[in-house]
């Protein structure tokens, strides 16, 4: 990712952050919407599931300068997804409800080049997860 991209992302998130709670809702509200068939993944209580959730997000954000940092945190994130059940397929959907979950938070703020950021930001985590889920279950077999 470019630096201008980092700071989009970074910048763009520390407006969500005071709103994470009300941001995780949407997004799983939204995930479940466009994607049902992940519903099934997600037993325990949503509320901590959603801080988890953006909590995960502001260790990526916040290690987007030091890629080498936030990626073996990534990789063993990915491999636990795997042991519940996900598949290289669900990641597109989670983007998407990503992206969409910060256009609403953001509105107008979330302009086209920041959601270029954003994209640029999960397409790498998403490879870099698809990646070492696959080597794990390879390895397993």
């Amino acid at each position: 990712m470019t630096p201008d991209e980092i700071a989009r992302v970074q910048d763009s998130f520390a407006k969500v952050a005071p709103i994470a709670d009300a941001a995780a809702g949407l997004f799983y509200a939204r995930l479940f919407e466009t994607a049902p068939e992940v519903r099934p993944l997600f037993k325990g209580d949503m509320a901590e599931q959603g801080r988890k959730l953006m909590a995960t997000l502001a260790m990526v954000v916040n290690g987007l300068r030091d890629p080498a940092a936030i990626v073996p945190g990534a990789q063993r994130l990915a491999v636990r997804h795997a042991g519940y059940g996900v598949t290289p397929a669900h990641y597109a959907p989670v983007g998407a409800a990503l992206l969409w979950t910060l256009e609403q938070g953001l509105g107008d703020a979330f302009d086209p080049e920041t959601k270029a950021a954003w994209s640029a930001a999960y397409t790498l985590l998403s490879a870099v997860m698809i990646d070492a889920a696959e080597a794990s279950r390879v390895a397993a077999e």
